[in-house]
């Protein structure tokens, strides 16, 4: 049996101030969605890739990717939806009859490393159907709700302090028994035609089933880009690996 990553490539670059999708930004020569199929490449668990591009730009994005050297593995491109949740459904209509473990991964995320692929595969390997990776909250985090009347437009009443302790920010790649994406996406189609409904995550839509989404530890390097900041940041851990 084999893994297929689906690469979501499809967003735009607006908040890093660019003219072109992000997944086609240049970090040290080379675009975003190249370093993140380098990485699940060379994870020597993943046996093939699918990549979701904005629409219009299948042939550039597979010029990129499926031609880098470093990618040895088969890479399929397939444009995207409107929204993260329709992407990775238009990717995964692509899986073979042999892809019995799926992993949902962001161009976005480009560095998370190879070992940080294999640790969630080989979790769901292990029989744990949906499985996230995910670093502990150090900031104290507040629940908020609307504030009373004539507080001010910018102030908020605290509802809650949950206990950091049990709190996980979480990454991608994330993993999944195929069939059970399948399941849940489905079930939450309807969910995924505007932003403001469309699952964040696809751990959410297995959540939504009433199935368990499990953990495991994340990494620094799998740190999302989205502002120019980020991307200063991202090329200072090349810059460390190096």
């Amino acid at each position: 049996m084999t893994t297929l990553a689906i690469l979501t490539a499809a967003g735009s670059g607006t908040r890093l101030g660019r003219d072109l999708p992000k997944a086609l930004v240049d970090l040290a020569g080379f675009p975003l969605v190249v370093h993140a199929a380098r990485r699940l490449a060379a994870s020597g668990v993943v046996d093939s890739v699918v990549v979701t591009c904005p629409p219009g730009l299948d042939s550039a994005v597979r010029d990129v990717v499926a031609q880098d050297p470093h990618v040895d593995v088969p890479v399929r491109v397939v444009e995207g939806g409107g929204t993260r949740q329709a992407s990775v459904a238009a990717g995964l209509a692509l899986a073979g009859p042999d892809d019995d473990v799926v992993l949902v991964h962001d161009a976005a995320r480009p560095l998370a490393p190879p070992r940080l692929v294999r640790r969630v595969v080989d979790a769901v390997r292990a029989g744990h159907g949906a499985v996230v990776p995910g670093l502990p909250v150090t900031d104290t985090v507040k629940r908020v709700g609307p504030a009373s009347s004539g507080s001010g437009p910018d102030v908020e009443r605290v509802v809650e302090t949950p206990d950091r302790a049990v709190l996980r920010a979480v990454q991608t790649p994330q993993g999944f028994d195929r069939a059970l994406l399948e399941r849940a996406h489905a079930q939450g189609a309807a969910r995924a035609t505007a932003e403001g409904s469309a699952a964040t995550d696809d751990a959410g839509l297995v959540e939504a089933l009433g199935e368990p989404a499990y953990v495991v530890t994340g990494e620094e390097a799998a740190m999302k880009i989205t502002t120019e900041r980020d991307l200063q940041v991202a090329a200072l851990l090349l810059e460390e690996e190096s």
